[in-house]
């Protein structure tokens, strides 16, 4: 496979060099593709987007949920986790040599390079299912940011007791607008600066909600929370105990997930040396110790300032009402983080659409003509398919305007597939390691125990989902 991938890369570059275009032919890949210019930095960058993401600031509720011990322990172990299977997911990059070696482009494409089957099916429904997943929930953290601007300056101004409702499908509508713009950038590669942009709104937003947590917790003399988190007693019964306990391990788990984009960053950066899965294993090792030492800080000092009352999303659920103007920058840091966020995990889907598109109607004028302007590339197909797709999350949010209980599911359903178990499995097959020995032994007994874990978060993230059903009025924004 090594010798297949280099030649076709080869034979590109003779190709070019053929048609007198020797500047071309220097600025391809080994595969006959535009030279890719990704550092670890870059790379960082993106995965930081991705990562450190709304997760955060639902960290204190489910550390209120599970309590300083078993909180704790779940977000070492989840960062272990992630780190670990990340390490083992950027070595399918390529089949065969790890520098010459065929490259595999998409997630996807690894599954079908190295288990095939019926296993490229369920990878492909499950990664791109959860993609349009996270579009919808992260509209929806959009707009109830974008609506806590408005009530905290309503709240400043008529006092905090003031209902100051108002509904949060405009901000929708108004974030999807946006998204439709930027969804006419048209590869990965091109949204460094975006994910640049994002990644230090990201660190914004998270540190000044550190800091109001460490201001709180100051000001009420001492750390809140206990060792168990919420008790079942008045108001929460033992079953609810039970399930929200559940629905703070999808929380945890999906402040974590960005496995199912990993190749798709891998695929920006530049050829070896040194090879590409040495430079993403900087960049998870960078990005992980990252935005795990920010979610400790968060998660912990939401807790400690707010106890078992922590709101399930720090800065919108108005657990701090001063100062106001603090609050406004971090939730416009926040929805600006999403824009960049949101077109980190399209990207991919909006990829694999467009391939086979093209694979289906090769020479399509009505896809390939296009007029770019600066890093957007407007084609009448793109224009059109990527502006229904972003209408079509944009609606589904207006119908479940609800955000942890979306964030936690989400997390559980994508936690053990994408970030587990398809990486344990590739790894397996691309290192030979034979069966029932003490490493293969190992590498299943951490897939089994994940898989109970995510079976555990969905059951409690479904009971909290069908609960909000209950409250919430289809379109209403409330």
């Amino acid at each position: 496979m090594a010798k297949s991938g280099h030649r076709s890369g080869e034979e590109a570059l003779e190709m070019s060099v053929e048609a007198g275009n020797h500047g071309d032919a220097a600025r391809l890949d080994d595969d006959g593709r535009p030279r890719r210019t990704g550092t670890m930095w870059t790379a960082s960058a993106h995965i930081i987007t991705a990562v450190i993401g709304a997760g955060v600031l639902s960290l204190a509720w489910a550390m209120a949920q599970l309590g300083w011990g078993p909180g704790l322990v779940a977000m070492v172990v989840f960062a272990a986790i992630s780190y670990y299977t990340s390490t083992l997911l950027a070595e399918c990059y390529r089949s065969g040599d790890p520098v010459s070696g065929k490259r595999n482009y998409t997630y996807t494409e690894a599954v079908r390079a190295f288990l095939g089957g019926a296993k490229v099916q369920f990878c492909g429904v499950i990664q791109y299912a959860n993609l349009v997943g996270i579009a919808i929930g992260y509209t929806i953290a959009a707009s109830i940011s974008m609506l806590a601007i408005k009530r905290a300056d309503c709240f400043h101004d008529k006092g905090h007791r003031s209902p100051c409702r108002s509904s949060s499908n405009p901000y929708m509508i108004l974030f999807g607008a946006v998204e439709i713009i930027f969804s006419q950038i048209p590869d990965f590669d091109q949204i460094w600066w975006l994910s640049i942009v994002a990644a230090i709104m990201s660190f914004t937003y998270a540190t000044i909600g550190l800091s109001l947590g460490v201001s709180q917790t100051i000001s009420n003399g001492g750390f809140r929370g206990s060792l168990t988190g919420v008790a079942a007693a008045a108001g929460v019964t033992s079953t609810q105990k039970v399930w929200r306990s559940l629905q703070a391990f999808g929380d945890i788990s999906f402040a974590y997930s960005y496995a199912y984009i990993l190749i798709e960053i891998q695929d920006t950066i530049k050829s070896p040396p040194p090879s590409e899965s040495t430079v993403m294993k900087r960049a998870t090792m960078v990005s992980v110790a990252t935005t795990t030492l920010f979610y400790m800080l968060c998660g912990c000092m939401g807790y400690a300032a707010f106890g078992d009352d922590a709101p399930d999303n720090l800065l919108t659920g108005f657990g701090f009402y001063e100062p106001f103007w603090l609050l406004d920058v971090a939730n416009a840091a926040i929805v600006v983080h999403l824009v960049g966020a949101y077109q980190v995990f399209c990207q991919p889907l909006f990829a694999f659409v467009e391939t086979r598109a093209a694979a289906r109607w090769p020479g399509s004028r009505f896809m390939a003509r296009e007029l770019r302007v600066g890093p957007f590339a407007f084609s009448v197909f793109r224009l059109t398919w990527r502006t229904a797709f972003v209408c079509l999350t944009t609606v589904v949010a207006m119908l479940l305007p609800f955000f942890g209980d979306v964030v936690g599911l989400l997390g559980a359903v994508s936690f053990w597939p994408l970030t587990v178990y398809f990486p344990v499995e590739m790894y397996i097959a691309q290192q030979g390691v034979p069966r029932w020995s003490t490493r293969w032994v190992c590498l299943q007994t951490l897939s089994v125990a994940c898989f109970l874990v995510s079976v555990a978060g969905a059951i409690g993230s479904t009971a909290g989902v069908i609960d909000a059903v209950k409250i919430h009025k289809p379109f209403s924004g409330y």
